[in-house]
């Protein structure tokens, strides 16, 4: 790796596409990072290790975001011009802010200590199914080129995982991590 490449899928030798092959995207990381790493360039002059820094940096970035659908999903919006930091009211339906209320709802009403674990499985599952089934819709607006459909589900999968990451967070406090 020479430059900083504008596109982290050309970066990673990848298709432009909402599906990565983790494998792939892993073993070029890997492969990319050992070349770049700081620590190869210890005794380099300053510049060449300010080089590496900044390159192994990018990488980083770019690793995470490819590897995770949500920020992938972002990612692919902005390479079409679509800011997904610009929310207005018609990205968000009525029929989203109320599934969001009723399964926050059903989060925090669950007991606060163990005996809500089986009932935390079972939400995870809830919306880990609503997860999937975004992500497919995500991509088929995707494909077609819609996206300000795809920017809609964009944000539905933003509370879906906010929701995901506070299940994780209620299940870690419950069993006293």
């Amino acid at each position: 790796m020479q430059s900083l490449k504008s596109n982290y899928f050309q970066l990673f030798n990848l298709l432009e596409s909402c599906e990565v092959d983790q494998d792939a995207l892993s073993d070029e990381y890997r492969k990319q990072q050992g070349e770049v790493h700081p620590d190869r360039f210890v005794n380099a002059i300053e510049a060449e290790k300010l080089r590496a820094l900044q390159l192994s940096s990018y990488l980083n970035e770019a690793y995470e975001t490819l590897k995770s659908p949500l920020r992938r999903a972002a990612y692919l919006l902005s390479l079409h011009d679509i800011d997904v930091e610009q929310v207005d009211q018609k990205d968000l339906s009525m029929d989203l802010l109320l599934e969001q209320i009723q399964l926050r709802e059903k989060l925090d009403e669950l007991p606060k200590d163990e005996s809500a674990l089986a009932d935390l499985d079972e939400l995870r599952a809830e919306v880990a199914a609503k997860l999937q089934r975004q992500e497919n819709s995500f991509a088929e607006f995707f494909a077609e080129a819609n996206y300000d459909g795809a920017k809609k589900v964009y944000h539905e999968l933003q509370f879906l995982n906010k929701l995901r990451n506070e299940i994780d967070a209620g299940e870690e406090i419950r069993l006293g991590y």
